[in-house]
């Protein structure tokens, strides 16, 4: 099981892929936004917002650095990560652009920690994969 989260791992659109089912899993194991490989899902190889051109133009690693944040996109995967899983991207993407993304990955890595094991706990589910305690983290799960 993985145990840390990395500045790698943080997707244009403000995810942490580190805290993702697919990095979680044993078989088939996502390599993240950034990596390079056949290990990613199909919609990742193909994500419009790590490949939109108004991104690729402003420079900028992360979608708040684009003309158009928060866009219709990040809305909708905002959207649904805040009623699913408690997590926002856009929420996300202001820490990065306030504090830096050093500063927002050393939080992650204490707010995404089982309480009871110490591993990073995925986002997309209700228990801890390792040692099954319910996850604190995600409001949705309360």
């Amino acid at each position: 099981m993985k145990n840390t989260l990395t500045i790698k791992q943080i997707a244009p659109c403000g995810m942490d892929c580190g805290l993702c089912l697919a990095q979680h899993r044993t078989k088939n194991i996502c390599t993240g936004c950034y990596a390079e490989g056949a290990q990613k899902s199909p919609y990742c190889i193909r994500c419009p917002i790590k490949y939109c051109e108004l991104l690729k133009s402003s420079g900028s690693k992360y979608c708040f650095g684009c003309t158009q944040f928060p866009c219709a996109r990040v809305k909708h995967l905002d959207k649904r990560y805040r009623t699913k899983y408690g997590m926002s991207m856009i929420e996300n993407l202001n820490n990065i652009k306030q504090n830096g993304i050093r500063k927002f990955v050393e939080n992650e890595r204490l707010k995404w920690r089982c309480d009871n094991c110490g591993n990073v706990v995925c986002v997309h589910r209700p228990n801890c994969l390792v040692c099954g305690e319910p996850v604190k983290t995600n409001p949705i799960y309360r």
